[in-house]
């Protein structure tokens, strides 16, 4: 029988794979209770280990919590005795609920959740009863079978059911309900979390997460340990939720020594990496070795050979001279990853090569009779344009790149609508794209045209490529792309690509904001002095906009004055010095004050936006507490459970990486949508985004999502709300700065309030960021850098 020859996989979490000995500290750590004892399943016997050692059996029931980076969980379990649930703490890495476990551990007393078993190691047995095979396969280990299937199954095969699974699951289709391909489709799942937990078993050692371990096998399939045993550093580069602080823990229990060559050009490697989610697109290589020494913990003059490596290899690393940051007249070493620096050199030849074309696809707009079209053009819209406003869609329709920027209440907007309906008026073939879905809806909203976004105009594929670019350009006159700030290096790169030689760029958005998530100061680089690209920056504050006292507020701390809080409708300041407490009120406001006072929605109308995701008042805690206001546990509403985080149909969640395989043409980092289905037979959760779009994502893939009840502010860009509510405390000091919170201001359409401290409210008004980031597209630009 298979559950007597094979039905056992050992996991050891001594910290040295399953030959090591040494105990492994996490949680608690309660002390040995001689008097406590593990109970067998279902015999109602004790059972001692040797020493203080017990050994517990039993089904884990339920997961109370789990941490996806190091496998820490705290579990429920039962024993079979008919008594009540019993908890364990430890890393049960890979255990599902539903599966039978033979814990090795030591027993002991928290303060203050009681007797608890502290699990070393364990065995995954597989059950041998009808009940507990019930349990198992409706647990949704296996993709395909949920409690209802299971129940069919195990109705049909009894016992045995394990068995046919395992050794001839084609006999599943005798089974009522179950067709041929679900019966292939279990039985793939069933093989594959055999693959997998072989997979996990091997990494234990070094407390890799259960989904990463999903990931792992599903990159390199039945090669996976060879490639975790012998080039572990690959999977910096290859999976993503690997950097190389798990790469490199991993290459060390495989062996890899200190000083390998691979480990230091990897470590170099993950530095600029490290720097490029930090906006960089380069550091200098004085910072660079200097970061790597730190990192490595190796000598200098091996960081240093490893680097002079690296420039030598097509893929490695790009040394380059470039201005100096700090002083303009001198010059640094410039390293770069060859994404970047290849990126930067394109996007700065594109640029020039359609400022420079000799065809012009709107020459019309030479030879207008500019006073005739403007007064067509106060017609048709109602209203006339500042001059400003003018001189802005004088230059978008007369050169073929050119930015408008400006601060809410000063006319970005109409002025949007008059370049477009003028072009259109001559035929023109308009493109409107934002980086964000909510962006574009937005921008469609006010110029009456279609609008996407720019990862859906260039219809990206798998992998990253367009399906626009310099070979098959879009066919468009004029392409405007609105909220310009948040481009990135490498995402601009792409769509200046797409655009076709004598077509014209409009670029929008407000430079006064943050900079782009990914790397790169685009908008910046592109308005500095000296530079090729013209540009109009909208000044004046129109006199509808100066009675909304979130514009007025937006405009004095942009000029470092503290915002109006007093006597106004729209803008608000709770007071709360402890910042625990200022979480809390936020919560309050958030999902109770303000849908009573204003009736708005506190999930689609409301979004909390906070300086930094970790602490009382970041947006990881906040997520928790809105959750249970918001969407609260209700019977017989579907959630899933993942990690620290459960999922319910409903929950408002936000994509938190670049994912080119989902979607039409991928879902990308910030995308937000909501939880509209929970399939627990197949696994799958269903989102449907901000761009209408249905996507599923199985539920090894939950970690892809974060509750977006409470983002950052970073996160918030390119989004409008009706209402922001912005918790400001002394415990994001560091964070506190002028365009973070005019940023966060600047999302709101009719309402802002501050929950927090005036000492921290005032520090984030006067300090200005602090210096540029690391790019030399502004000096490619103005030709001080020749390729």
């Amino acid at each position: 029988m298979l559950r007597n020859l094979r039905g056992v996989s050992r996991v050891s979490l001594s910290g040295r794979g399953q030959e090591g000995s040494r105990r492994a500290r996490w949680g608690p750590g309660p002390s040995a209770d001689t008097g406590a004892r593990g109970r067998a399943v279902g015999t109602g016997r004790y059972r001692r280990a040797m020493g203080h050692s017990a050994v517990l059996e039993g089904v884990l029931e339920r997961i109370t919590y789990a941490n996806e980076e190091n496998g820490y969980t705290v579990a429920r379990v039962d024993t079979g005795g008919g008594g009540e649930l019993l908890t364990v703490v430890g890393s049960l890495l890979g255990a599902q609920v539903g599966e039978s476990l033979r814990m090795e551990g030591r027993w002991g007393s928290h303060p203050q959740y009681g007797r608890q078993f502290t699990v070393e190691n364990y065995t995954t047995v597989l059950p041998a009863t009808v009940q507990g095979i019930r349990r198992y396969l409706g647990s949704g280990l296996i993709k395909g079978i949920g409690p209802k299937t299971a129940d069919r199954i195990v109705e049909h095969f009894g016992v045995d059911t394990l068995d046919v699974i395992e050794a001839d699951p084609q006999e599943l289709i005798k089974v009522p309900g179950l067709g041929p391909k679900r019966t292939a489709k279990i039985a793939a799942a069933w093989e594959e979390q055999k693959a997998i937990k072989e997979v996990m078993v091997f990494l234990q050692s070094v407390e890799v997460s259960t989904s990463i371990a999903v990931r792992i096998y599903k990159k390199y399939g039945d090669a996976s340990i060879s490639v975790v045993k012998n080039q572990p550093y690959r999977l910096a580069a290859d999976v993503w939720g690997i950097g190389f602080l798990t790469a490199d823990r991993i290459a060390q229990a495989v062996g890899i020594p200190h000083d390998s060559p691979d480990r230091v050009k990897a470590g170099l490697q993950y530095a600029l990496s490290q720097s490029a989610d930090q906006g960089h697109c380069y550091l200098p290589e004085e910072r660079l070795i200097s970061d790597a020494v730190k990192l490595l913990q190796v000598d200098t003059g091996l960081v240093i050979d490893c680097l002079g490596e690296l420039a030598e290899e097509p893929e490695g690393v790009v040394r380059e001279q470039v201005p100096d940051p700090e002083d303009p007249a001198g010059r640094v070493t410039a390293v770069y990853l060859v994404p970047f620096h290849r990126a930067e050199q394109s996007l700065a030849g594109q640029l020039r090569r359609l400022l420079g074309a000799a065809e012009d696809r709107l020459a019309a707009f030479r030879e207008v009779d500019w006073g005739r079209a403007l007064s067509w053009l106060a017609g048709r819209t109602g209203a006339e344009l500042a001059p400003e406003q003018e001189q802005a869609v004088r230059l978008a329709l007369t050169e073929r790149v050119a930015v408008l920027t400006g601060g809410p209440g000063c006319g970005k907007s109409f002025t949007v609508r008059s370049v477009v309906e003028l072009a259109r008026a001559k035929g023109a073939t308009v493109v409107l794209a934002a980086p964000t879905g909510r962006a574009a809806k937005r921008l469609a909203e006010l110029t009456g045209a279609e609008a996407s976004t720019v990862h859906r105009l260039l219809e990206l594929k798998p992998g990253g490529d367009a399906a626009y670019d310099r070979d098959r350009p879009l066919d468009a006159d004029l392409v405007v792309v609105d909220e310009a700030s948040m481009l990135d290096l490498l995402l601009a790169n792409k769509l200046v690509k797409a655009v076709a030689p004598g077509a014209h760029l409009l670029l929008v958005g407000d430079v006064d904001q943050l900079p782009s998530v990914g790397a790169g100061e685009v908008l910046r680089d592109l308005l500095a002095e000296g530079g090729p690209v013209p540009a109009v920056r909208l000044t004046r504050i129109f006199r509808q906009a100066q009675q909304s006292g979130v514009v007025t507020n937006a405009h004095r701390i942009n000029a470092g004055l503290p915002p109006v809080t007093q006597g106004l409708p729209d803008f608000f300041l709770f007071a709360e010095d402890d910042t625990e407490e200022a979480g809390k009120l936020a919560v309050d406001v958030a999902a109770r004050r303000i849908p009573a006072k204003f009736g708005l929605d506190p999930r689609r109308d409301i979004q909390v936006l906070t300086p930094m995701h970790r602490g009382p008042a970041g947006a990881g805690t906040l997520n928790g507490l809105l959750q249970q206001s918001v969407t609260p546990a209700r019977p017989g509403l579907a959630e899933k459970r993942f990690g620290g985080r459960v999922f319910r149909v409903g929950d408002k969640v936000t994509q938190i990486r670049n994912n080119y395989e989902k979607g039409t043409n991928g879902v990308f980092n910030g995308t937000v949508g909501v939880v509209t289905a929970l399939d627990p037979d197949e696994q799958q959760l269903t989102v449907v985004t901000d761009e209408d779009e249905e996507v599923e994502y199985d539920f090894a893939e939950l970690d892809e999502l974060a509750h977006a009840y409470a983002v950052t502010i970073h996160r918030s860009q390119g989004s409008e709300y009706p209402c922001v509510v912005i918790p400001v405390t002394t415990s994001a000091w560091m964070m506190l700065q002028r365009n973070l919170l005019y940023t966060a201001v600047t999302r709101a359409k009719r309402l802002v309030v501050l929950v927090g401290s005036r000492r921290a409210l005032a520090q984030a008004v006067r300090s200005v960021s602090a210096g540029r980031r690391c790019t030399a597209l502004d000096a490619r630009l103005a030709g001080r850098l020749v390729p």
